[in-house]
């Protein structure tokens, strides 16, 4: 059998419920839509834990947090040192030309992990802008390339209009299109079909920075949503858990109620991002046509996590909530794989992706990958003995939010004092009303609880104390075999 070509399409905080295909009311994807129609749409896909670093780390490793050790998000962890399998190192040995272009978000930057050669562009780059002061020619090759476009300057910069990107404030692209992040990664990845080895089947990974703030998408898909009917963020009758660490007003607010304008334009800025890449998706596809591939190529589409976009008054990533959690997950194989156009409704998670490319590509999984292949699924089969539920965690505002669900329903528990949530996810898709203390769900509580004890027990934090949930103890970000790896006190 031809080993087909593999093209994994990582978008950056990219809503779960934010395609049309799945029914949004406002965002359009027409073009993800159609993927969606060619392939399958896993309806319950997560982040186990959604943050960038861990994230990704499940998605190139094949492993749950338990695995990998990442439970927080941790700059500076050598990734080579502390995760020796991936994903482009599998498929090199079997034979691929492997390539990455975008945001990989890896450490140190120039990191390979596997891939033959890498064309980086990670976002802003705190660490190696704060901490190391590098020279970002070193770390990132799309802002040398902007430097040299025609009427640039020597220290031209994608901030050059002043938004951050971890903050609300919202406002269009202030360069012509065709030199903003996302067409720059569409382009490069266009252009790198002309340079591939056509003796050899090939793994693209094109990783995009954006729907992720600065929300500055071009001026015609602010517009999009600009100009539409404001919206009040849901909030759910649960959310004083939280709020000691409400900062209303703060641009960069974990927590915190925003002024309904400042509100209606981030969101207008984070759905014209999902607009504006779903057309460079369409590019770089229709380029894939032109070269004859498509028909032998696997195309997947998956975020790293979601972003809550001031869902119960909190905003940006790192929650159990389905706004940062839920993720969107297409995969669409060659044609004959199986029947297009599905929906599978099984909870799944960003570690199945490496399995299931691994599989459909005929290369053995490695020892100590925990996700499972999607493969069955696609070729309209049963996957027997598949997961019941799935536990995911995070370090967050100096605490961890722990939670078990199934997509259908999610335990909820806050270590820091013990506060805890429980959803019916079918009946409450948008998380307002917390069931925990309903005397008629009170064996639906305890199973649940129980799940996240059996999850939790053992753990070095001291999560458990005789079969219950203890709070007050000290999160990690790194669990101690991840420490131990990188040689990190971190």
């Amino acid at each position: 059998m031809t080993q087909p070509n593999i093209v994994l399409i990582c978008v950056d905080q990219w809503r779960g419920d934010a395609l049309s295909a799945a029914g949004h009311p406002v965002v359009r994807t027409p073009y993800l839509d159609r993927l969606a129609a060619r392939g399958t749409r896993f309806s319950r896909a997560y982040s186990a834990t959604p943050t960038c670093v861990p994230a990704r780390v499940a998605l190139m490793t094949g492993q749950s947090q338990e695995a990998h050790g990442r439970v927080g998000y941790t700059d500076g962890i050598p990734f080579d040192r502390t995760h020796p399998v991936s994903l482009p190192r599998e498929l090199g040995r079997a034979g691929y030309q492997t390539m990455a272009i975008g945001k990989m978000h890896v450490w140190p930057e120039r990191s390979r992990i596997g891939f033959d050669d890498v064309l980086l562009h990670d976002g802003y780059l705190h660490f190696a802008r704060r901490r190391d002061k590098r020279d970002l020619r070193e770390v990132d090759d799309y802002l040398p390339w902007l430097r040299k476009q025609p009427g640039a300057t020597a220290d031209e910069d994608y901030t050059d209009n002043g938004l951050d990107c971890n903050t609300v404030v919202a406002r269009p692209w202030d360069k012509p299109e065709s030199l903003h992040p996302t067409n720059w990664a569409a382009a490069e990845a266009v252009n790198w079909l002309y340079r591939r080895d056509p003796t050899r089947p090939f793994f693209l990974y094109l990783s995009f920075h954006r729907p992720h703030a600065p929300l500055d998408p071009p001026q015609w898909a602010f517009d999009q949503y600009v100009g539409g009917e404001p919206s009040d963020p849901i909030v759910g009758d649960w959310t004083a858990d939280w709020d000691e660490f409400r900062r209303d007003g703060a641009a960069d607010a974990l927590v915190g109620r925003q002024s309904d304008d400042v509100h209606h334009r981030a969101k207008a800025g984070y759905y014209g991002h999902m607009s504006h890449i779903d057309q460079q998706i369409n590019r770089f596809l229709d380029a894939l046509g032109e070269h004859g591939l498509r028909d032998n190529t696997v195309v997947v589409f998956v975020s790293d996590h979601g972003d809550m976009m001031g869902d119960h008054d909190m905003y940006r990533k790192g929650y159990a909530y389905e706004g940062s959690a839920h993720v969107p997950l297409i995969v669409s194989a060659p044609a004959g794989t199986g029947p297009a156009g599905g929906v599978v409704d099984q909870v799944t998670e960003l570690r199945d992706v490496m399995p299931t490319l691994l599989d459909l590509a005929g290369v053995p999984v490695p020892e100590g990958v925990d996700g499972r292949s999607l493969a069955p699924y696609l070729r309209g089969e049963a996957a027997p003995g598949w997961r019941a539920s799935l536990h995911g965690e995070h370090a967050i505002l100096g605490q961890s939010c722990q939670w078990v669900t199934d997509g259908r329903q999610k335990f909820v528990w806050l270590s820091g004092k013990g506060n805890e949530q429980f959803f019916d996810l079918t009946e409450d898709p948008h998380e307002e009303h917390n069931l925990v203390n309903d005397p008629a769900r009170e064996e639906e509580v305890a199973r649940w609880r129980q799940l996240l004890v059996n999850a939790l027990s053992g753990r070095e934090e001291g999560y458990v104390v005789n079969g219950r949930l203890v709070p007050g103890r000290e999160p990690l970000s790194l669990l101690a075999h991840a420490r131990h790896a990188a040689g990190s006190g971190a």
